[in-house]
């Protein structure tokens, strides 16, 4: 089966690179402040090597349970899908990771959610999940199927570009304030862009369907929905991005507007009366 092509976010590389410089350098830090401590102190090496191995083994310890418990619930408590559960949806699932290339499909969850209409992907000892939240599904099912396909491929995306790992290799670099929300943002965007590319006909909806919800998603106007980007000013509105992992809605529909508006009005000009104030030159977008 012939790969899709599409387009990588430019600064999801120039944050990893950062990103990357940074652990190095810290990861050299804590050598050169351990290598001072050790042999500065009256205790033996071989002691204190024991010890921080042993702290820092507890702290890992943690961080391993605490995942694994929520993976141990997704698997006990969600619906794996399979080609004899929801096969229509597995479908999906198998067909978008062979246009990927994927080594292999991922284990795919449905779990209730409470009606939060969301989905996620994850990574635990080598392996890929994606958890699909019932509600999103239902909804996806019942108005648009187009939707389900933007929302799968979007986070098939994540597993094509490794970002679990790269967030997991880098972790030292979101040290840095606001350098892992950018990335994180950057590597969004490079999803939606997969997600168009393999599904474009559920890029309005699905971008929509997460501000407005199952049912006024449809009556929602994506072309005034950008503008507010336009119409909305302030530094709050702007830094709430700035610190979140996930790029405003609008910011979002306004980078797929090829895919969200109709051709008559696919090119979308900044309105002359409004004006914003520019706050980018301060923090990464």
């Amino acid at each position: 089966m012939e790969s899709i092509k599409y387009q990588t976010e430019p600064k999801e590389h120039l944050y990893l690179a950062i990103k990357i410089s940074i652990t190095i350098a810290i990861d050299l830090l804590i050598v050169f402040f351990l290598y001072d401590l050790f042999t500065n102190s009256d205790a033996p090496v071989l002691f204190q090597i024991v010890v921080l191995l042993f702290y820092l083994g507890l702290v890992g310890l943690y961080f391993f349970f605490a995942f694994g418990v929520m993976v141990g619930h997704i698997k006990g408590n969600g619906v794996r899908l399979t080609p004899q559960q929801l096969p229509a949806v597995y479908n999906v699932i198998e067909k978008q990771s062979m246009k990927l290339g994927l080594r292999s499909v991922p284990d795919v969850y449905l779990l209730q959610s409470g009606g939060v209409l969301n989905a996620f992907a994850t990574r635990f000892v080598g392996s890929n999940y994606i958890v699909l939240y019932s509600e999103l599904v239902e909804a996806a099912l019942e108005e648009d199927p187009q939707v389900l396909e933007f929302i799968i491929a979007h986070e098939l995306g994540h597993i094509k570009c490794k970002h679990m790992t790269w967030r997991l290799l880098t972790l030292p670099g979101s040290l840095i304030p606001f350098l892992g929300a950018a990335y994180s943002r950057a590597c969004e965007y490079t999803c939606d862009n997969i997600g168009a590319a393999l599904a474009p006909k559920g890029v309005r909806n699905g971008l929509l369907i997460l501000a407005a919800g199952r049912k006024l998603f449809k009556e929602v106007d994506a072309r005034t929905m950008m503008r507010q980007n336009y119409t909305r000013t302030g530094f709050w509105f702007w830094f709430a991005e700035k610190v979140a992992s996930h790029p405003h809605l609008s910011n979002r529909l306004e980078r797929q507007k090829e895919f969200t508006l109709a051709p008559a009005i696919s090119v979308m000009r900044k309105p002359d009366e409004f004006v914003t104030a520019d706050h980018s030159k301060y923090m990464p977008s």
